[in-house]
């Protein structure tokens, strides 16, 4: 046995590093885009800052150190308790005394006053269960009747009652995680291929089924139709990411965040960003992004047990995946969806996920 054997188990210190910094550049970018509209609504111009600090940030600095102290063992254990409590949360959103419907979606639930996404904490649940059960020795993904279907099946439950709400971004993003880690755990292409073509083939059902969705898409393919209507939110946002120049506006300094660009305090928060900051501040951001999930995958790569490598890969592929979606729908390379950026975006529900995520991940990352 060596020094090194004897010198306790450390979490990574990098990992850590990295999502911290983009949390305090996210609170920071957050009170500068969302004063405004603070302002006008709640005569408070960080009103929205003081919410992602009371609901978010604290208590999910909390949760994530009780989620580093626990034992990484354990997580296996809370797999279906967390997949059964994600299910009955969203089930929660369509009962009238529970939900809370937020543009024409029962994407929210109402408990005691508080409200939150189910979506959000669904996603942490459902990374956990698809690895206790892709890491299960007895299974083989190869054998689709008895190894793959199962796995399947509960897969597709949340995506079943997301798309209910209906939430086109969550649903995305869910079916986006169970694609990596069917893919990590080394799921034969011609399978991976098939799957794929199903999620293509409904996600162009929904798009078809619903009129804005398609009118979503032709604005994507073509942003200067209706620049007054269903092109307004992109059409602001591309004035927003070009007036940034290469320098920006300044911190403080947007001119679209004064009620011409929707939603700047969640999704459009990155087109403030590159408007005030310009193009060297925003590609750092997408750096740091880009450096957390790279730091994650060398997490996964080093860990010698299955379940926790999957569970890291799909944390990775979470957060990864969704900040391309947010981001690419700001400049103009992906339609809108209505996904947040992860720790950036104001939301409590969305924070917190995110958080706990983390503790889970830096926990895992002690048995590399």
């Amino acid at each position: 046995m060596n020094d090194r054997d004897l010198k306790p188990k450390s979490v990574d210190w990098r990992y850590l590093l990295y999502v911290a910094i983009l949390l305090f550049l996210g609170l920071a970018l957050l009170a500068s885009a969302s004063a405004p509209l603070g302002y006008i609504k709640f005569n408070d111009s960080y009103f929205y800052l003081k919410r992602q600090l009371l609901f978010g940030v604290l208590p999910g600095a909390l949760l994530l150190f009780v989620a580093l102290k626990v034992k990484s063992d354990y997580y296996r254990l809370l797999a279906w308790p967390a997949y059964i409590f994600g299910i009955v949360l969203l089930i929660l959103a369509f009962i009238p005394q529970t939900s809370h419907i937020v543009n024409g979606a029962k994407s929210w639930v109402q408990i005691f006053g508080f409200s939150f996404q189910p979506g959000e904490f669904m996603k942490l649940g459902m990374i956990l269960l698809l690895a206790q059960m892709l890491s299960d020795p007895h299974r083989d993904v190869r054998d689709w009747q008895n190894g793959l279907l199962p796995v399947l099946i509960f897969i597709v439950a949340p995506l079943v009652l997301v798309l209910m709400q209906p939430d086109l971004g969550t649903m995305l993003i869910l079916g986006i995680i169970a694609f990596f880690m069917l893919f990590a755990a080394r799921l034969p292409w011609s399978y991976l291929m098939v799957l794929g073509m199903i999620g293509i083939t409904v996600f162009s059902v929904m798009v078809l089924v619903k009129p804005y969705r398609m009118e979503r898409l032709n604005i994507f393919m073509h942003p200067e139709l209706d620049p007054q209507g269903i092109g307004y939110h992109v059409n602001q946002a591309f004035l927003a990411v070009g007036s940034g120049g290469f320098w920006g506006l300044g911190f403080g300094h947007s001119r679209q965040k004064y009620q011409y660009l929707p939603e700047v305090n969640a999704d459009s928060v990155y087109a403030v960003v590159a408007e005030e900051m310009g193009f060297i501040f925003s590609a750092f951001l997408i750096i740091l992004i880009l450096l957390i999930a790279t730091r994650g995958l060398k997490i996964a790569n080093n860990l010698d047990d299955d379940f926790a490598k999957y569970v890291v890969i799909g944390v990775v592929a979470w957060f990864f995946c969704q900040s391309v979606i947010n981001i690419g729908a700001m400049v103009g390379v992906m339609p809108l969806t209505g996904v947040p950026l992860p720790f950036v975006s104001h939301g409590g529900s969305a924070m917190l996920a995110c958080l706990i995520a983390v503790g889970v991940v830096l926990n895992l990352s002690k048995n590399e």
